[in-house]
């Protein structure tokens, strides 16, 4: 799946949700890619929950049509620190 893609599922499925994809570094497959996201929908929960948010985003793409994806979550306020 092409990074522009997903990241337009997860602006589509995420609330207020700013995401930045690209191939992740190191691998020279086109199955790993490393997003950015950056929502006020991660206020207040786990790393794990604003994971699972992203995850929950894509949908059926996680198991289906993205290989690996390593993810860095952020709130607006944290990402402009």
């Amino acid at each position: 799946m092409e990074p522009d893609a997903v990241a337009q599922l997860i602006e589509e499925n995420l609330p207020d949700a700013e995401a930045t994809v690209g191939r992740a570094r190191g691998h020279h497959d086109d199955d790993h890619l490393a997003a950015t996201v950056v929502s006020p929908a991660f206020e207040g929960r786990s790393l794990v929950d604003q994971h699972q948010l992203v995850y929950d985003a894509l949908g059926e793409h996680m198991t289906t049509d993205i290989h690996a994806l390593e993810l860095s979550t952020y709130t607006p306020d944290e990402y402009d620190d």
